[in-house]
């Protein structure tokens, strides 16, 4: 993501449960109404992955909430939607998510020069010892930031 971009969603659950090894930014192709959401900020991708079917991207269980001005031309909140890459890409990407413990899964959705983009990462799951060492990392960190900052009061 550059400095010209608007975040808005963010999967923080993807880096907990998968070694993120490549990233790959996509567009994604959309309804209008689905843009207007998107721009107010209701969308949700903690539960999203990515399937690649006849070398196409599609991204499943994104949920992107019906416009409320939308009526008649929203679209259902939970459908499949193509993401663009180029072919080359997808090659790539179908080839290493066909090895075992690989999937591919969206890291964030946002805004860059007004058009919507998605972050996919091609993932590796970790295992619960995996999780458990992250997690001891984060609170040693935490735990130095603190006195650091306890040590500059005095």
């Amino acid at each position: 993501m550059s400095e010209g971009s608007k975040l808005i969603a963010n999967n923080k659950k993807a880096y907990h449960d998968y070694f993120v090894e490549e990233k790959y930014e996509c567009g994604i192709a959309l309804a209008g109404t689905e843009v207007k959401s998107l721009r107010l900020g209701k969308c949700s991708i903690k539960e999203a992955y990515v399937n690649i079917d006849h070398n196409e991207a599609f991204i499943n269980a994104m949920n992107i909430s019906p416009y409320e001005k939308g009526n008649i031309f929203n679209k259902d909140p939970m459908r499949v939607r193509k993401l663009l890459l180029h072919k080359s890409e997808i090659i790539k990407l179908a080839s290493k998510a066909s090895e075992k413990g690989y999937a591919i899964i969206p890291l964030s959705v946002y805004f860059k020069n007004g058009k919507a983009k998605v972050e996919i990462g091609l993932c590796k799951g970790k295992k619960l010892y995996d999780k458990r060492e992250d997690i001891a990392k984060k609170d040693l960190k935490r735990s130095v930031e603190r006195e650091f900052r306890e040590s500059l009061k005095m």
